[in-house]
């Protein structure tokens, strides 16, 4: 899946030759999940609130280039598994994440903005996410705060919007992150001298899923939508 999603985003690379001066700001309210060491195994289950802002550059009717923050506390109980060996553990965590996120997200139906008819079109994002985090260690079966770290992940998302007025846009989407570090839930610390406190699985890192709906506002000049 992650390979296919990097060939997307080369693959609609070329089309960014094409001139346009539609510009799109607005924000995303949600909720949020983990998946990972601790807890359910869910990959759609918020249970924590999400927000975030976001920009849209729109090169054509069919890309754009998309910048986000989004922010979110990240929890997970081994209560709520159906796993038993985790429900047993009785592990909790909750860690605070800020993302910063860059890249292209392609329309599988034209969506013309300066066409003011209603349009609804699938959409898929994904470029690279660097986010912010607690590292986190376990001692008796608490959490404990170790310093503030940072990481990166790929997201994969994918939504569903229409044009809601004649400038606002509604999108509902899901966005999975595969990240890069396997200690959002501090099983996995990276200080060397908590080596003796990990538990899990070492060979799988952490996910999050930021679900919930966008709301744009577009402005900017008609475009032409044609090559150079």
């Amino acid at each position: 899946m992650i390979r296919f999603f990097f060939i997307l985003l080369v693959s609609f690379l070329g089309l960014s030759s094409m001139n346009s001066q539609i510009h799109e700001i607005g924000g995303f309210i949600g909720g949020s999940n983990y998946i990972g060491d601790i807890g359910p195994t869910d990959y759609v289950s918020p249970n924590k609130f999400a927000f975030g802002f976001l920009y849209k550059w729109n090169k054509s009717p069919r890309h754009a280039w998309r910048f986000s923050y989004m922010q979110s506390e990240i929890y997970a109980s081994d209560k709520q598994s159906d796993i038993a060996n985790r429900v047993n553990r009785n592990y909790r965590f909750k860690n605070s994440l800020k993302e910063f996120s860059a890249g292209l997200e392609f329309n599988f139906f034209d969506f013309n903005l300066h066409d003011f008819r209603t349009k609804i079109t699938p959409y898929i994002y994904t470029g690279v996410s660097g986010f912010v985090y607690n590292q986190l260690f376990f001692v008796d079966g608490t959490p404990r705060k170790d310093y503030q770290d940072g990481g990166f992940a790929i997201p994969m998302i994918v939504g569903v919007k229409t044009n809601l007025l004649k400038n606002f846009i509604l999108g509902v989407e899901i966005g999975a992150r595969y990240t890069l570090t396997d200690n959002i839930d501090g099983s996995n610390p990276k200080n060397p001298d908590l080596n003796s406190l990990r538990f899990g699985n070492y060979n799988s890192n952490d996910w999050y899923v930021f679900s919930g709906f966008t709301l744009t506002y577009t402005f900017g000049d008609k475009p032409c939508y044609c090559k150079d």
